[in-house]
């Protein structure tokens, strides 16, 4: 009763609160946090999401627009040059959580302009390993900047990371990352120290988008996702990504079925019967 005594408060913000299933989470009066009632693991994870509440989770197991995807370079679109505008000033002492299946940064100082709407960041949080493919490439690490506008529509910008060949890390996630240790068990979190996003910007201004419109890729899955995933990976040392697998261990939903066809799980379950 606790729990749900918790939510009641909240149910103004249930738009925010499914921003990739992981922000604007209850937060418990003695400082910890709730942990997603999702995983990647046994009943928990991607194959039964749907079974964990079939009234709000249709969408796991229906939807035709699902992320992430393969993303074929050949096929995909590409977002013009200056037509996504990011930008987060620069921050101090920032919660960074332990949501048991998800680590996350919360931060709403920040914002995202695009051609077709105006967003403001909610969070950003991490997948081991990445959850996109490119040309069926995974990557270590993806991170996800989740921005949400007054209308309830949701975008994401994404960015994949490989391992640096010279031991050299992005300075944002150096900074991010250098107090996993002390969330290292979930429910649990920590402030981070100064974070600077000027080299991270710049990055995405620098180099191609790719986008399409896809889901959440965490319950409820809901589509009409505007998903910007940066071209050019992002470097991270190998201490860094051995450090995050520690703690995070595996949370990315499978490969979905290319946009517009029939989810993967229908497929199956036709193919049983």
């Amino acid at each position: 009763m606790k729990v749900a005594a918790a939510i009641l408060p909240l149910l103004t913000a249930v738009s925010a609160s499914c921003l990739h299933g992981t922000s604007l989470l209850p937060r418990s009066a003695d400082g910890t946090v709730d942990i997603n009632s999702f995983n990647y693991t046994n009943l928990g994870g991607p194959l039964n999401w749907y079974g964990l509440n079939k009234e709000k989770n249709s969408a796991c197991s229906t939807g035709k627009r699902q992320s992430p995807i393969n993303i074929v370079t050949e096929d995909i679109d590409y977002a013009a040059a200056n037509s996504v505008q990011f930008n987060i000033p620069n921050a101090d002492d920032i919660k960074f959580e332990n949501l048991g299946s998800g680590l996350e940064v919360v931060l709403t100082n920040g914002s995202l302009v695009t051609k077709a709407a105006s967003y403001k960041l909610a969070q950003f949080h991490f997948h081991t390993p990445s959850e996109h493919r490119i040309n069926d490439e995974y990557y270590p690490m993806e991170a996800h900047f989740v921005f949400e506008n007054t209308a309830g529509a949701i975008a994401v910008v994404a960015f994949v990371f490989e391992l640096s060949q010279f031991g050299y890390s992005t300075p944002l996630f150096d900074s991010v990352f250098a107090h996993i240790d002390d969330i290292a068990t979930p429910s649990i979190y920590t402030k981070t120290g100064h974070l600077d996003f000027t080299a991270l910007s710049r990055h995405l201004k620098t180099h191609g988008i790719y986008q399409y419109n896809g889901s959440l890729t965490t319950p409820p899955c809901s589509e009409s996702v505007a998903w910007y995933l940066s071209t050019e990976p992002l470097p991270l040392n190998v201490q860094r990504v051995n450090a995050v697998k520690h703690v995070l261990k595996f949370n990315a939903r499978y490969t979905q079925n290319a946009l517009g066809q029939d989810n993967l799980l229908e497929v199956a379950a036709a193919e049983l019967n």
